[in-house]
């Protein structure tokens, strides 16, 4: 399976801007800029798409592996934050709050622990990964 996207830029790194544009069309010439990325601009930026392919493959993960141990989710609800640090990414903070019928906490915390290390994303970043989860009775 192969997935793409495509960047525009046009003008300098501070006074120009660009769009990004996913083959499903999800984004579709959504606008960037160095305001965006590095203050509070309107637009996304590459790390805000890293931190929603984290916590979206992570949560995919987790969810994949309960229902094949016979849980049934009923909400997985995951916020990852990714940090920006000298020009290089450093860091992705999982935090997870889970309801799941029928499991204990600790073998939730285990199904956690083993999506957060297994899902794709987290195997194809090369940074720091923690995990905050919380189960919900």
């Amino acid at each position: 399976m192969k997935r793409n996207a495509t960047a525009v830029w046009n003008g300098t790194i501070k006074e120009g801007s660009g769009n990004l544009t996913t083959g499903s069309t999800t984004l579709n010439k959504t606008q960037y800029s160095f305001n965006s990325r590095f203050a509070d601009g309107v637009g996304t930026n590459p790390e805000e798409l890293i931190a929603a392919a984290h916590a979206g493959c992570f949560t995919m993960k987790l969810s994949a592996d309960l229902s094949q141990a016979g849980y049934t989710p009923e909400e997985l609800q995951t916020t990852a934050t990714v940090t920006l640090d000298n020009g290089k990414l450093t860091k992705s903070e999982l935090v997870l709050k889970g309801k799941v019928p029928g499991i204990s906490e600790e073998e939730f915390l285990k199904f956690a622990k083993g999506a957060e290390e297994t899902c794709p994303v987290s195997q194809g970043l090369n940074l720091e990964i923690t995990l905050d989860a919380t189960f919900v009775q």
